[in-house]
């Protein structure tokens, strides 16, 4: 059902959750080191012509990533994680949010709650995401932002960096 390199994504309205589910074409250790090491995330994570760019990062229970999706005209949109579970090569469990600068909550836009898990395949690496929110309205902006499209876009970017990796 759910084919590699084709990203899957579910809207659970009743539950407040969209699920995403992915298989990659690579080993597990790989594409946990691509969601969890900055240097890498800032080459995959925002769908292009943007770019991600980490200020800091401390991928540890209680750790923060403070991270902007620049535009092709330098515009900047800040979010941060706030990593609350880690469990190595299997799952990791965060809050995210918009933000300014310097990691101060914009209250006015969506919060997510993050549940990642890393499973190996025959074939390279499943990656389930389960997003909550507060509210189906939440749910609903983070949709009509582009969610969908741009998370798409960005597991075409890992693609593209894990077959850079095998070289």
């Amino acid at each position: 059902m759910n084919q590699k390199n084709q990203t899957t994504i579910t809207k659970d309205p009743s539950n407040k959750k969209l699920i995403v589910v992915r298989e990659f074409d690579a080993p597990l250790d790989h594409v946990w080191k691509a969601w969890t090491e900055s240097e890498l995330l800032d080459q995959w994570w925002a769908p292009k012509p943007w770019r991600a760019e980490t200020k800091t990062m401390d991928f540890r229970e209680g750790g923060t990533w403070l991270y902007s999706m620049v535009g092709p005209d330098g515009s900047r949109h800040w979010s941060r994680a706030d990593f609350k579970k880690i469990i190595p090569n299997k799952s990791f469990i965060g809050d995210d949010a918009f933000c300014d600068e310097n990691g101060k909550i914009n209250p006015e836009m969506p919060r997510m709650h993050w549940e990642n898990e890393f499973s190996e395949t025959a074939s390279g690496t499943k990656v389930t995401v389960e997003i909550t929110f507060s509210s189906e309205e939440q749910l609903e902006k983070i949709i009509e932002m582009g969610f969908k499209e741009g998370f798409t876009m960005a597991h075409g970017n890992l693609d593209e960096l894990l077959v850079a990796q095998k070289v």
